[in-house]
């Protein structure tokens, strides 16, 4: 039973597919219904839905989609099709590329034809939506250890139900110690340039009655000494424990080092990716310009004026205390707890 102030940002009823257009929140609640899976694949591009975990669900249930317009005739390569422009939306999430693996394993069984493959590919989209839900829940009964009574959390981006079904992943660790009683405190990032932590965070902690404190992104030095512990999501580890997650994470991390707060990353095992070694592996993905010389859609650089925006940074594995998944806290050294982790889920 999840929480009454969690959103579900991603529903799936009978063939029909909605999504919470997150670009416009918190000023108002606009839903969208796709209808293919290019409709999907461009609401992941363009930050209608966003959060590792969330946007592989929505993937999934954009193959779903994509099977019931395609003829019989059509299925089989239009739903390859459709997986590789998917798992093409966004480079860096790993969660990303499994989900769409996942959903179109029925393809491998040449028995199955017309409806019986529609329906098998529904139901592995449905399948893996459940399992994120039960992740995050996973992630956050075992998280909650970190925090004290009154604990003081410095996060950034929007890790919460809006990112990951469920709990979401980081914010899901607080959920749990708000509902255990412990009265946690959060100092949210803005998160520039697209401000998730400002219009997002701040909106989940307000519907759960949650103390919380926006800071600008330069402000963390200022106040990450009074905080007792960085928590942060993440969008793919590799099997060393580097970690890409928003840009501006691996400044988290620093700045909790010189501070000596313990900096934990919160993420269910499938963002742990098997295939990269080591952070230098991570595509990392550079988003328009124009987000940066902007902000809320107004400009505020010059004419001329040119930016850098890559949507993601990789932290290294030195920079971490911990990771908070779904089967438990992986401490130092994380090789072999990363290792046993992956070799559990396959």
């Amino acid at each position: 039973m999840l929480p009454s102030f969690v959103f579900r940002p991603i529903r799936y009823s009978q063939g029909s597919l909605t999504l919470v257009d997150q670009r416009v929140l918190p000023g108002r609640i606009r839903r969208l219904r796709p209808a293919r899976a290019r409709d999907v694949a461009a609401a992941i591009r363009g930050l209608v839905v966003r959060g590792a975990p969330a946007i592989g669900v929505a993937a999934g249930y954009g193959l779903a989609l994509e099977a019931r317009q395609l003829d019989d005739r059509q299925l089989r390569a239009g739903l390859r099709r459709a997986g590789r422009m998917l798992a093409r939306a966004r480079p860096t999430a790993v969660n990303l590329h499994r989900a769409v693996s996942c959903v179109l394993e029925p393809l491998a069984d040449k028995t199955l034809t017309g409806d019986s493959l529609r329906r098998a590919v529904e139901a592995r989209a449905m399948a893996l939506d459940r399992e994120e839900v039960a992740r995050s829940l996973a992630i956050a009964a075992a998280g909650v250890v970190l925090l004290r009574d009154g604990a003081r959390v410095l996060t950034i981006c929007n890790t919460g139900a809006l990112a990951a079904p469920g709990v979401g992943t980081a914010l899901g660790i607080v959920f749990e110690a708000h509902l255990r009683g412990l009265q946690p405190r959060v100092c949210a990032c803005e998160t520039r340039p697209l401000l998730q932590g400002a219009r997002l965070t701040m909106l989940e902690l307000v519907r759960a009655g949650i103390r919380g404190r926006l800071i600008a992104d330069s402000a963390a030095a200022a106040v990450v000494g009074d905080c007792d512990i960085v928590l942060v999501g993440a969008d793919r580890i590799a099997r060393n424990g580097d970690t890409a997650n928003k840009v501006g994470t691996r400044m988290l991390a620093v700045l909790a080092r010189e501070a000596g707060v313990p900096f934990y990353v919160a993420a269910p095992v499938s963002t742990f990716d098997p295939g990269c070694a080591e952070g230098k592996g991570i595509v990392i993905e550079q988003r328009d310009e124009q987000e940066v010389l902007s902000c809320l859609g107004r400009r505020s650089a010059p004419p001329g004026a040119r930016a850098f925006n890559p949507a993601f940074d990789v932290t290294p594995a030195r920079f971490i205390s911990g990771f908070v998944t779904d089967r438990g806290i992986i401490s130092r050294p994380f090789g072999p707890g990363i290792r046993r982790l992956l070799a559990v889920t396959g």
